[in-house]
């Protein structure tokens, strides 16, 4: 028999933390996330994320052993001002059993019906920020800091259960990331020119503060005409600063400016943390602090996080601009092997980027939503 209880206790939370570490222990693809960091993630007392949304834990039991867990999540923000009648659900972990994903995603369901909303979707977190989407291609990839890895059973359970895909994400990996194209360096010259614009470079992570409010703000600028994208808040910006300013190497940052000294497009690239991950399997101590500093100062492997263009500078070129630029701090930094982050599949704008470099898809993964109302 299956039971399914909602978690309130931290001991409770650090068992819906850890579960994954057991599920995938002998997986060499899954790459474990900080504890710690989702700890503070799901402490809706510390979390100021919850200050817009409201969540609900659970675990699933079977012969009293955790088998599963999820997260049940509103963004009122989403419902209420984007009028998005939807119930989020997130960290959706289980074993291959399928009355297991059940169980768990009924909660989703009874949630989503309490609250007269008219569809469920996930997995995702609580905003656009956070990871998203189960893994569909690619099982055979380490997934990066910031996206969920699942086995191939997770999409076959919720395609059974009446889920269809709903957002999909793509990611590429990039041939020769740092070749030096004269072609694109030309283009790039003219588009500077042609605009009167200025690259900004950085040396230190103090050098960088100024810009980061404006970059969130461009981000909201850029993607809010995607199917999944709700705004980001200030308070969630400063949220993001605290968590990811330790992970930013300042000399992998790109921002370029107007002549009037306005930020119209950045690029936030990091070294690959995934292998250091993995030999922090969830600690910084004792050892994990070291696998990540070394990872940040010599790596062969970059990832691309955020990037961001005025919509009023999109497709005039912007994009080369910023390529040139990752390209040189790639061949400085011995940068050898290049991976995106998740990008909207419909998102053909950020795709052009990578077109000089041979992009190959190697992961792909997606959402999935379920109408509420006949259920």
């Amino acid at each position: 028999m299956i039971k399914v209880k909602e978690i309130k206790s931290k001991r409770e939370i650090l068992q819906f933390v850890k579960f994954p570490f057991s599920l995938y222990k002998d997986c060499k693809y899954w790459v474990p996330p900080l504890t710690n960091d989702e700890l503070e993630t799901l402490d809706k007392a510390n979390n100021p994320v919850f200050k817009n949304a409201e969540a609900t834990y659970y675990l699933a039991f079977k012969n009293k052993k955790i088998v599963g867990r999820i997260a049940v999540i509103i963004n009122h923000i989403e419902v209420k001002e984007q009028k998005k009648n939807k119930v989020r659900f997130g960290w959706l972990d289980m074993i291959d059993d399928i009355e297991v994903t059940k169980a768990l995603l009924q909660k989703v369901i009874e949630i989503g019906k309490l609250h007269k909303l008219e569809y469920a979707e996930g997995p995702v977190g609580f905003s656009n920020m956070e990871k998203a989407g189960i893994l569909t291609f690619g099982f055979e990839e380490l997934n990066t800091m910031i996206t969920w890895y699942q086995y191939p059973y997770y999409a076959e359970h919720l395609k059974k259960l009446g889920f269809q895909k709903q957002a999909t994400w793509v990611e590429f990996r990039l041939l020769n990331p740092s070749e030096h194209l004269p072609k694109v360096k030309r283009f790039s010259n003219l588009i500077k020119e042609k605009y009167n614009l200025e690259v900004v470079r950085f040396k230190k992570k103090k050098n960088i503060l100024p810009y980061v409010d404006d970059m969130f703000g461009l981000l909201n600028k850029t993607y809010n005409s995607l199917q999944t994208f709700v705004p980001i808040q200030q308070y969630q910006i400063d949220h993001y600063k605290d968590k990811y300013f330790n992970f930013i190497n300042p000399e992998y940052i790109t921002c370029i400016m107007d002549k009037n000294k306005k930020l119209i497009a950045f690029s936030i690239v990091m070294p690959s943390f995934s292998k250091a991950l993995k030999k922090a399997n969830g600690s910084l101590f004792p050892f994990g602090w070291y696998h990540l500093m070394k990872a940040q100062r010599k790596n062969d492997t970059a990832a691309f996080y955020l990037i961001g263009v005025d919509p009023e500078y999109q497709g005039k070129g912007i994009t080369a601009l910023i390529f040139d630029e990752v390209s040189a701090i790639f061949r400085r930094k011995g940068i050898t092997q290049t991976e995106t982050n998740p990008e909207l599949e419909e998102n053909v704008a950020v795709q052009q980027l990578w077109k000089h470099n041979s992009p190959v898809k190697h992961k792909e993964r997606s959402t999935f939503r379920i109408d509420l109302k006949n259920l």
